[in-house]
């Protein structure tokens, strides 16, 4: 018998936030290791470093070329610009596959090995299955469709969009990976079963940038969750549904804020911690 596919709501949302303790630090909240970004993609650097630390992660450490760290510094001085312990990581977000450094390959190698959970988004989506470590992949309709055409499993574009939650779950089952595919309906899954759709509170939220900062929310909670995902990686699917959930609140937010205008990427990134402290007050 088929699971019909649940609705994730506010409520599913907030058992999966949590606020700092006491006896918490930076390195208990959680450190997520940023490998995105490039010469033609800057922005998608600083969107989902900015969305992280928005999203309540302890400390976020950007790996990726100077000029790209420049322009995370000096939008977050907070980040972290050298190697060091993670224990979750967000990898692909404006990368182009077929333009990777000597260098960007080594510093994917050293993040794939780590074998701490890791988001794959865009540009990172072919390292699905070059690791063990527990992984969600994020991507839009045409770029799931590529994906699974490179694996041998004949997908267009427009099969994707007319029958979204199909595809998601042939992805889960043949990649053994967590899948959150994006949409106005974002459809999120995984091989053991498990079945959510987060429907966007607002069409704004289809604006340049706005799955960079989907993918920097992702990578902060799968961090801040890395002690639970450590003996439970099933939870990555909760964590992926609830990701969706909180950028789209925020993207009406933001909305809200303007008189039901548009919205940029930076705005919805900016709205997140209202949505997280309203979760934790439920």
């Amino acid at each position: 018998m088929t699971t019909a596919w649940q609705e994730w709501t506010a409520d599913d949302a907030a058992q999966w936030i949590a606020a700092p303790t006491a006896d918490d630090d930076k390195y208990t909240r959680g450190v997520l290791g940023v490998v995105t970004g490039s010469t033609e993609y800057p922005g998608a650097a600083v969107l989902g470093v900015e969305a992280a630390h928005r999203a309540g992660v302890g400390m976020v450490r950007y790996i990726g070329p100077r000029a790209l760290r420049g322009a995370v510094l000096a939008h977050r001085p907070e980040t972290v610009t050298v190697a060091g312990r993670v224990q979750a990581w967000l990898i692909g977000s404006g990368i182009d596959q077929g333009r990777r450094s000597f260098v960007l390959i080594g510093e994917l190698e050293h993040a794939l090995a780590d074998r701490v959970p890791v988001v794959l988004d865009a540009g990172g989506l072919d390292l699905v299955g070059t690791h063990t470590a527990p992984t969600v992949i994020t991507p839009h309709a045409r770029e799931l469709a590529s994906l699974l055409t490179s694996r041998e499993i004949d997908a267009s574009a427009e099969e994707v969009r007319a029958d979204p939650g199909a595809w998601a779950e042939r992805a889960a089952r043949e990649l053994g990976v967590a899948v959150l595919l994006k949409g106005a309906v974002t459809h999120v899954c995984d091989p053991d079963g498990d079945r959510y759709t987060v429907t966007a509170p607002t069409h704004w939220l289809a604006t340049a940038g706005s799955g960079d900062v989907l993918g920097g929310i992702l990578g902060a909670l799968v961090a801040t969750h890395h002690a639970q995902l450590a003996t439970d990686a099933e939870a990555l699917t909760s964590l992926a549904a609830t990701a969706a959930w909180v950028q789209g609140e925020a993207a009406r937010r933001a909305s809200a804020a303007v008189g039901g205008g548009p919205v940029t990427a930076l705005d919805i990134a900016a709205a997140v911690p209202a949505v997280i402290g309203a979760l934790l007050e439920r």
